[in-house]
């Protein structure tokens, strides 16, 4: 496994790659939700590209730039296991150096859920995935279902700019109780992480009410809002029940639906989704 963390010695180095190149970009602090798209770039392309890249353009001025878990060591001894060939991972001062004053917007999906709440945050999310992609020049990458509004925004970017890559999406891994894997979990007190699992109690709340044959967006809402608020440690930033392309808020969930939540777990902020559509099981 190559680490490398400049511009100029990765595209050395890509210049003589034959093949198709898998590509994760990650913030590091690695977890098994991300060895899980490792495994998948694995499977399907014969490089594996990963990149470490705590990227402080989509964090706001009050949110955990400073004290989002870092342990480069760690996650490299975890990529060498998984037989991962290249992993960049630049400072902050090689991806944006003095004077840079370009920035890539997608607009529409991002003043939304996550958008509205973090201002600037998917501004700095594209304008970093559209530089990794520029430097890596992948056949395919690979992200995670558990961030789903990046994954709409970054899907449309690349249909927009007509990027040369597909865009793999794989399903949110869980931990055994259904908590959502995530960084950010490390934070959450013993007391916390217990009361975390109101996320996934109140998705699966949502499920089975639709399943039921509940067909109101309104009353779905209003029950998984009604179960959030029995937990006193979460405080909701919002629960959306959403089209899953355009993630513009809808009134009957007759076709393909995302609900998504973000709730606060003391000072730890998590999110979650899943998505409602009939298969041949449930018709």
């Amino acid at each position: 496994m190559k680490v490398l963390s400049t511009i100029t010695e990765f595209r050395e180095v890509r210049k003589r790659l034959r093949g198709s190149v898998g590509f994760v970009p990650t913030m590091g602090y690695l977890h098994e939700g991300h060895l899980v798209l490792v495994r998948r770039a694995r499977e399907e392309n014969k490089t594996v590209v990963v990149s470490i890249f705590v990227n402080p353009t989509q964090f706001g001025p009050r949110e955990d730039f400073a004290r989002y878990p870092r342990d480069p060591e760690r996650d490299l001894a975890m990529l060498e296991k998984e037989e991962v060939n290249l992993v960049f991972m630049p400072s902050v001062e090689e991806m944006y150096p003095e004077g840079f004053c370009s920035w890539v917007g997608v607009e529409k999906v991002t003043e939304r859920l996550e958008g509205a709440v973090r201002p600037g945050h998917f501004r700095g999310v594209t304008t970093v995935v559209a530089k990794l992609f520029n430097i890596v020049q992948p056949t395919r990458a690979y992200f995670g279902q558990k961030d789903a509004q990046q994954v709409v925004v970054i899907k449309r970017m690349v249909a927009d700019l007509n990027m040369n890559l597909d865009i793999v999406v794989v399903p949110t891994h869980r931990e055994p109780d259904g908590l959502a894997m995530s960084s950010r979990n490390i934070y959450l007190s013993p007391e916390e992480r217990q009361a975390a699992l109101v996320l996934w109690k109140s998705l699966n709340l949502a499920q089975q009410l639709w399943r039921q044959g509940e067909r109101k967006a309104e009353r779905v809402q209003q029950q998984m809002i009604a179960l959030i608020q029995k937990e006193p440690l979460a405080k909701i930033d919002y629960v959306s029940i959403a089209d899953p392309e355009t993630l513009e808020e809808i009134a009957r969930i007759d076709r393909p639906t995302l609900v998504s939540l973000a709730v606060r777990i003391g000072k730890t902020r998590l999110i979650d989704n899943i998505t409602l559509e009939r298969t041949k099981r449930n018709k």
